[in-house]
């Protein structure tokens, strides 16, 4: 017989895990304000609010953004401002590439 059928403390799965989370760019903090703003850079935020210059992805968030921030107002989807319209093309690392050496 071999083993007593303990478990095991750590699994693989689990270190792999803990692994990815601590080497890949999820866009959060200082590193990801350019992205999360959609700036010049390119990021996610696509769209931008022609009122309050709030940046939001899709064109549903923007509704449900200008339902609840500007209810008197009467939303025009022709009057969102796109970001990326102006942007070039870059090919420089986009969110969720690795982000550090440290493993």
């Amino acid at each position: 017989m071999t083993g007593k059928a303990k478990p095991k403390k750590h699994t693989a799965k689990e270190l792999a895990a803990k692994l990815d989370a601590a080497t890949t760019n999820r866009g959060g903090g200082k590193a990801g304000l350019s992205d999360r703003s959609g700036s010049e850079k390119g990021g996610h935020a696509k769209l931008e609010c022609p009122l309050c210059k709030i940046t939001v992805p899709d064109v549903k968030s923007m509704q449900i953004h200008h339902e609840s921030k500007h209810p008197k107002i009467p939303f025009d989807e022709t009057k969102i401002v796109n970001l990326h319209q102006s942007v070039p093309e870059t090919s420089k690392a986009k969110p969720g590439v690795r982000g550090s050496l440290k493993k």
